[in-house]
């Protein structure tokens, strides 16, 4: 395929790699693009439809980021199996938007997940791939170590070492493409059957595509409810579980920040018994505004009980793909002898460009760009929230790049998701997020069983200051109740 037949609208307030993503994410719902064609590259579409390079590359990050299109080095790319991605990470909202709602055009959308548009730093990426490739010998091109590049896992040790206090040798850290296989290595890891029943606790609400994925792989899980301090540790002490998942810098969806007394207790919990872990996800601790980042609950543990997992995709682009986790060392033997065997997941190219990337510093000054601009827009949010007094009630303002709202004028979390769409305005229900949506789903219970919180997500990342006051303005007429 050398070209797509997009009408663009110049005039519109959507932005064109919002309108080249949604058309070809259509087409692919429609399976006018079949799985596996391959899209044309991104110098010729953007030739083809007269637009900057910079646009197709986000339209199509933002394609792959959501798993409608693979990335493959030096080759383009490629449509995925729809089928395939709707089994294993539909929501309930994606479901709704199957059966009708997906030809609506949304105006805004507080998407939760992406970054900002011309975030990604397209010249220090080019900069450094060029060098990579022009100085790159027979060896870039071989098999890697299955653990990642030595020299990337030691610019990730001295990273998390000053700016999240994680503790660990660049030999405990493993590279993988995305959470989602290095929570199934991990499973390998702590080995999986009859004599090695594992049981997962998760907060509830939790992050469900972690969720998704646990229970794919075959593991018990446990959904534990939470206060303002995070996970309830009396309740994960009964659940009986020995792994619990938790996100203590910035819990998703509810954006909360875990006090030091809780860390500790969930520390303590672990240590009562050998064989219990912690998993750390510690996905956006970048972005935080009031007051100074809290370092990685890895680094307050002296017993081996946590296992860090941290990614580029929030701080770079979801399209990077790149995650890695750090392992305690009385969990080594077991890698070597259970993990050991896999194949690296992430191109010697793309790992040596990372690496000079935080080597020479222009990891640190993207972050750097990268907060104040959210930051910019994180105060927008608020200073138009503020405005909103008397229809909702702010939570989760003070770290990453969403908040939550809480309605105290009678307006229900269903209504206020129906009253935002019919303005052409998308945002997120909190009780997707609820582990017993899930359950409910695939057993057809009652529709109010296990609810816990009403609210909506409004993620501003992806959009731009502008959009946000407009969408804001429009959202303050259609949540004043009549």
């Amino acid at each position: 395929m050398n070209e797509l037949t997009i009408s663009l609208d110049s005039h519109s307030k959507i932005p064109l790699y919002e309108q080249i993503y949604g058309f070809i994410r259509e087409e692919i719902r429609k399976r006018e693009i079949l799985p596996g064609e391959r899209l044309p590259s991104s110098r010729t579409l953007s030739s083809y439809l007269s637009v900057s390079r910079s646009t197709v590359d986000l339209a199509y990050e933002q394609l792959v980021s959501e798993g409608y299109v693979e990335s493959i080095p030096c080759r383009g790319y490629f449509v995925c199996e729809i089928e395939e991605l709707y089994q294993l990470g539909e929501t309930q909202e994606e479901r709704k938007m199957k059966t009708g709602e997906d030809a609506l055009k949304y105006r805004y959308q507080f998407a939760v997940s992406g970054i900002t548009p011309d975030g990604f730093p397209h010249n220090a990426w080019k900069k450094i791939s060029r060098e990579v490739l022009l100085d790159a010998s027979d060896d870039l091109f071989r098999l890697g170590d299955p653990r990642g590049e030595r020299g990337l896992r030691e610019a990730i040790a001295a990273y998390l070492h000053h700016a999240r206090g994680v503790n660990c040798r660049p030999d405990q850290i493993i590279v993988g493409a995305g959470n989602d296989y290095l929570l199934m290595l991990l499973s390998v890891v702590l080995g999986r059957g009859a004599d090695s029943r594992h049981v997962v606790a998760m907060e509830n609400p939790t992050y469900m595509s972690a969720y998704r994925c646990f229970v794919n792989l075959g593991f018990d899980m446990r959904s534990i409810s939470m206060d303002d301090s995070g996970m309830q540790v009396g309740e994960l002490e009964e659940s009986g579980a020995d792994l619990a998942y938790v996100m203590p810098s910035h819990q998703f969806p509810m954006g909360m920040v875990m006090p030091m007394k809780r860390r500790m207790q969930l520390l303590s919990w672990a240590a009562k018994e050998e064989k219990r872990y912690l998993i750390e996800d510690d996905y956006d601790s970048e972005f935080r505004y009031k007051g100074r980042p809290i370092p990685a609950l890895q680094g307050y543990d002296t017993k081996g009980k946590v296992i860090y997992l941290g990614t580029f995709s929030r701080a770079i682009a979801p399209s990077i793909r790149i995650s890695y986790m750090v392992l305690p060392e009385r969990l080594w033997p077991l890698f070597e002898q259970r993990g050991i065997n896999f194949s690296a997941t992430v191109s010697k190219t793309d790992q040596k460009i990372i690496e000079i990337f935080m080597r020479e510093g222009y990891f640190e000054r993207h972050l750097n760009r990268m907060r104040a601009i959210y930051k910019g827009k994180h105060d927008l949010m608020m200073k138009c929230l503020k405005g909103m007094s008397k229809i909702c009630t702010v939570s989760g303002e003070n770290a990453g790049v969403h908040v939550l709202l809480h309605f105290v004028n009678g307006l229900t979390e269903e209504e206020a998701i129906l009253r935002a769409r019919k303005a052409g305005i998308r945002v997120y229900g909190l009780g997707q997020y609820y582990t017993e949506e899930l359950e409910r789903q695939d057993s057809g219970a009652g529709a109010d069983a296990g609810r816990k919180q009403e609210a909506v997500l409004l993620g501003y990342a992806t959009m731009t200051e502008q959009q946000i006051l407009e969408a804001m303005e429009i959202l303050k007429k259609v949540w004043t109740c009549c």
